[in-house]
């Protein structure tokens, strides 16, 4: 019987040690914010007009393309400083802070529209951290288009 109480108590134990070290990570992952630039390639600034919308999305590397974290500007703001968290989040139950891991895309839209259309002008980041600073995005091509 007192091995039966050791291990029920050992169980417990294992299981407060484990909900103790996922406390924190929750707290740190709240402070997701990833910081950077966005700029064009010089061979592309001639197909852009200064009112074309400009859209800075994170998103899941491996997972649906809906950013989790998205602002929307002017190119004519470029190169753009820009900064996302959990306050850019498209939806309440999918923020940056869920996803430990993200691609940067930005997209220049003729039409302003969010879902990309053909001959729109984008770039992406590498995968990077959820709270990255520095992160460089450069648009240099073009949905739709053929990869070179």
């Amino acid at each position: 019987e007192d091995s039966e109480d050791r291990r029920i108590i050992e169980s417990n134990i294992a299981e407060a040690r484990s909900l103790a070290q996922a406390g924190p990570a929750k707290k740190k992952a709240a402070a997701a914010k990833l910081e950077g630039t966005v700029t064009l390639a010089p061979a592309l600034a001639a197909r852009v007009k200064p009112d074309d919308t400009l859209f800075v999305y994170a998103r899941s590397p491996d997972g649906p393309p809906m950013p989790v974290a998205i602002v929307r500007a002017r190119a004519s703001e470029l190169p753009l400083r820009f900064a996302l968290d959990d306050s850019s989040a498209m939806d309440p139950q999918r923020k940056l802070s869920d996803v430990p891991r993200v691609v940067v895309v930005a997209r220049i839209s003729r039409s302003g529209n969010a879902i990309p259309q053909a001959g729109d002008l984008q770039g992406a980041s590498a995968p990077v951290a959820n709270a990255a600073s520095g992160v460089q995005v450069r648009i240099d091509g073009e949905v739709g288009a053929k990869p070179r």
